[in-house]
């Protein structure tokens, strides 16, 4: 985040961003960690510092799984999954079917899930087809935002789709 001045007091930096949207209309401010403290929020744990490696351990620590998982290795490369986790690396494509269960729990504990769900690249003139796809993933991604309450989530969607759906070819 670029330097900013917290807009709540004037005078120390800002160090996290809140948006928020009420009544359909989104505001975005930037606020120092004292600022942020009076308003009840938290700045979250600097995960984003430590190395893949770090972290890795770290998850393996919170959850006393390190003596748990069966060291498998690899049979193309040999790599031991002990190995992976003190070094954040697969040593080749046949690890991810070796470590297939293990690599499950780390990425539903990192992603929340083992499927991708990120954005999709949108061509510049989709064709129809596609952009019938396209608008289908963006409304299932929305039940799912309205599922789980993630209202702010599904205000981007519900944009999305509209945007999509006037730009639509007729």
């Amino acid at each position: 985040m670029s330097k900013h001045v917290c807009e709540n007091c004037g005078s120390k930096e800002a160090v996290m961003r809140l948006t928020q949207i009420v009544n359909n209309e989104m505001s975005t401010h930037h606020l120092c960690e004292v600022c942020a403290a009076e308003k009840g929020i938290e700045s979250p744990p600097e995960a984003a510092n430590f190395p893949l490696t770090d972290f890795l351990s770290q998850m393996g620590e919170e959850r006393g799984e390190a003596e748990s998982e069966p060291d498998l290795d690899c049979s193309f490369c040999g790599l031991k999954y002990s190995d992976f986790r003190a070094a954040g690396r697969l040593g080749c494509p046949h690890c991810y079917e070796t470590f297939e269960v293990p690599l499950r729990r780390l990425l539903r504990r990192i992603h929340g899930g083992v499927q991708h769900v990120g954005k999709v690249y949108l061509p510049p003139d989709p064709t129809a087809s596609a952009l019938e796809k396209r608008l289908e993933g963006l409304r299932r991604k929305l039940r799912r935002a309205v599922g789980g309450e993630d209202f702010e989530q599904a205000a981007e969607l519900r944009d999305q789709i509209q945007s999509l759906e006037v730009a639509r070819p007729v």
